[in-house]
């Protein structure tokens, strides 16, 4: 199905028959993804005394309770809350869904024992483009991305100046396949989510930053058009399901 859509002065056609899902999912496993010191998540079925509310063990539903850390689990969306000592939802601040993209593959630099990405190398890969959210690819590209545990890895780390860049240039939506775009052990600096929000200025409270994602390696750097689907969670941070579709020229 191919779909026209006018967006801001341009009119896009794009093929809603495919779909390029960048969420890595969730999952009761010690396999799951995870960063940030937890355990694996926990999906289980509702006990009530001795009664276990699942249709293997006799009852007529599935009713599980899922324990989970959006930051620590999976692909998730957060915005400014995630560091302001006020409350602010993702959900309340998160208005629009459909955005203009680029996908850009970058090899992080080596700097001080650390893996990070630099502001000459967005430059470099992004150039005069103007968009709305920046879908950020690192290479090695494996699938090991998809269960990595990540605690106490040190793993690669957006520089301040690359955050600056990305907020000066107009980018409101970052998406990345790291746990976090600040270094793990940082003493709670948090550099590039205070500058990609502005939290010396004017916040920027429409600004979401999307970590753990993956792009399949068959996917192009190049444009596309996002549909950043959050669950409707209260909260600094969601789960999340980017989804990106090719624009057909």
């Amino acid at each position: 199905m191919i779909a026209t859509v006018q967006y801001n002065s341009r009119k896009l056609q794009i093929d809603l028959k495919k779909p390029i899902d960048l969420s890595i999912p969730l999952s009761a496993s010690k396999t799951n993804v995870n960063a940030w010191y937890l355990e694996a998540p926990v999906i289980e079925p509702v006990k009530n005394g001795k009664a276990i509310t699942s249709v293997k063990e006799g009852a007529c539903i599935n009713f599980n309770n899922i324990f989970f850390n959006p930051h620590a689990h999976g692909t998730h969306t957060e915005c400014v809350g995630h560091i302001t000592e006020e409350v602010h939802s993702v959900n309340q601040n998160l208005k629009q869904f459909f955005f203009l993209t680029e996908v850009i593959t970058v090899a992080p630099e080596r700097l001080n024992g650390d893996s990070v990405i630099s502001k000459k190398q967005l430059q470099f890969a992004i150039g005069n483009k103007k968009r709305e959210a920046i879908v950020i690819r690192t290479i090695p590209n494996t699938k090991e991305k998809l269960s990595m545990q990540y605690s106490n890895t040190n793993p690669t780390y957006l520089l301040e100046e690359a955050a600056i860049y990305l907020r000066e240039k107009g980018v409101k939506h970052l998406l990345i396949d790291l746990p976090s775009v600040d270094k793990e052990k940082d003493e709670c600096q948090l550099l590039a989510h205070n500058a990609f929000w502005n939290t010396k200025g004017q916040l920027r409270l429409d600004a979401t930053i999307t970590e753990f994602i993956f792009v399949p390696n068959t996917v192009d750097d190049g444009v596309y058009f996002l549909n950043l689907q959050i669950a409707p969670f209260e909260n600094d941070a969601t789960p999340s399901k980017p989804i990106l579709y090719k624009i057909i020229e």
